[in-house]
């Protein structure tokens, strides 16, 4: 707890002196952008915005990364930036905003899907089958859920699982993709079918968890477009799946 409080009062400090440097020097949006590109020339910057502390900028740098600035860039704070009245932190509202995905849009043929009930509500999960928080979202978040299409899109980190690929390839040439995920998932049951057929997809999929900015496994995305990494309890899932 006193680490934590440091850390805010820390964090409080930096941004009053940042403030305070801003205030001094002023500046505008394409300034700050100018200047924060002359420190960092390596990285893009997608948006630079103010905040709702003077003198602070929000920049958002390639990545969907979110830091803060003063109006010539000789300061920068990585970190949340919390509204205390409120009660809410500015940067996980930005990141949201930055990580929400056209659901409509989603190319759900590169998919295989699991239609439970009547399938009404829509979910997509990125996963990975030697994923062990993904085995855990199978077995234990999504095991109840019900009324519902799940659309998993293989998505091996082949970096971290060498073997995923392979199990990725053998899962998408079975007959009935869903039930052999399952089985091998939830249940442990070896794959043993083949892993030659075409797979050009899985490839595809590669591409599309890049643009969207999965970097890890599981992640799922509901309709409202929300895009939300791990292996988050049946419970929450059930509160997404509704949410608008």
């Amino acid at each position: 707890m006193k680490t934590k409080m440091k850390s805010l009062a820390l964090a409080s400090t930096l941004l009053m002196t940042l403030a305070a440097c801003s205030q001094a020097a002023g500046g505008n949006l394409d300034d700050v952008k100018k200047a924060f590109l002359s420190h960092f020339p390596s990285k893009p910057v997608k948006s630079v915005s103010a905040t709702p502390v003077k003198g602070i900028y929000e920049v958002v740098v390639e990545g969907k990364q979110v830091v803060y600035t003063n109006s010539d860039a000789s300061y920068l704070f990585v970190g949340d930036l919390i509204d205390t009245k409120n009660k809410e932190s500015l940067t996980e509202k930005k990141m949201a905003e930055l990580s929400k995905v056209d659901f409509k849009a989603l190319p759900l043929e590169y998919a295989f899907k699991d239609v439970r009930g009547k399938g009404e509500r829509k979910m997509v999960v990125f996963s990975d089958p030697d994923c062990p928080f993904c085995k855990k979202l199978e077995r234990e978040s999504l095991k109840d859920i019900d009324n519902v299409t799940i659309y998993t899109f293989l998505y091996p980190l082949s970096q971290l699982h060498p073997d995923a690929m392979r199990k990725s390839k053998q899962i998408w040439c079975a007959t009935d993709k869903a039930a052999t995920w399952t089985a091998f998932m939830r249940d442990g049951k070896p794959l043993t079918g083949p892993d030659n057929c075409d797979t050009a997809v899985l490839d595809k999929v590669q591409a599309l968890g890049e643009k969207l900015g999965v970097t890890g496994t599981p992640a799922l995305i509901f309709p409202n477009g929300r895009l939300v990494p791990g292996a988050i309890d049946g419970s929450d899932i059930e509160q997404l799946l509704s949410a608008k």
